[in-house]
């Protein structure tokens, strides 16, 4: 992997959609979450000032811009407010994608998840922080891994169940990946694989570089890619990662 640094106009020269992770790329990772019976309370991330208008300048420059996430669409509506204009929403895992308004759903995954999701429901234990709401995917925040959980979800073979070192997402092997929202996405804009830039920084990110002709990784002890971003200061990724395109492509 090369470091960001050496990002080339010429690298970019067929780059026209730009898909970005959220979580630990354009906002700070870690979710808070609580749950006490039926009252679940969340915080609610919002996206910094400076990449509102780092986002309004790679549209000024024509290019398209996807949010590829593991979150429901509520919270990434509520996220990204300020630049809804300028941007698609994939979320959940490549599940669906909002664009000005209208949403297509990529995969149905009601059939697969209806009796995991019951399952769950009922462990009990002090690491589980609470369910995130979601639509189609299964998400559960844990202090640390709960053996309950993996057992459970070790029947369904259909199913992945991914730890990322602050919950698990369970949805559908080789169907219900990030990787399924870009090709989506993409077909949609007419382009094609080598058209896309994609940054990514966790495990459930795999797919979503695997689908794009550049793969940037903003953790490369977690995850491949054609150039990586250092972690070692308190800009993010995304920040960094936009900067040098801005950089290049004057």
């Amino acid at each position: 992997m090369a470091d960001i640094k050496n990002l080339t106009k010429d690298a970019l020269k067929d780059i026209k959609l730009i898909i970005f992770d959220v979580d630990g790329v354009l906002v700070q990772r870690g979710t808070r979450i609580s749950q006490r019976g039926s009252i679940t309370t969340l915080e609610t991330k919002h996206i910094a000032p400076k990449q509102i208008e780092q986002i309004k300048k790679l549209k000024e420059k024509r290019f398209l811009i996807n949010i590829n996430s593991g979150r429901g669409l509520y919270m990434l509506q509520e996220m990204f407010r300020e630049v809804l204009d300028f941007v698609s929403l994939t979320y959940e895992n490549g599940s669906a994608t909002w664009n000005q308004g209208k949403i297509e759903q990529h995969f149905n995954s009601f059939l697969y998840l209806k009796d995991i999701q019951d399952e769950l429901c009922y462990v009990k234990h002090k690491n589980i922080k609470g369910f995130e709401p979601k639509e189609l995917i299964i998400t559960i925040h844990c202090k640390d891994r709960v053996s309950q959980i993996e057992k459970i979800s070790q029947k369904y073979e259909e199913l992945y169940c991914l730890w990322n070192g602050e919950a698990y997402d369970i949805g559908v092997k080789n169907l219900q990946t990030k990787g399924l929202g870009v090709n989506n996405v993409t077909k949609f804009f007419n382009l094609k694989k080598r058209n896309v830039l994609a940054i990514g920084d966790n495990y459930n990110d795999k797919e979503l570089l695997e689908q794009a002709g550049i793969a940037v990784s903003a953790d490369k002890e977690r995850l491949k890619g054609d150039y990586y971003i250092p972690l070692d200061g308190p800009r993010l990724p995304a920040d960094i990662l936009i900067e040098q395109i801005l950089k290049v492509i004057k």
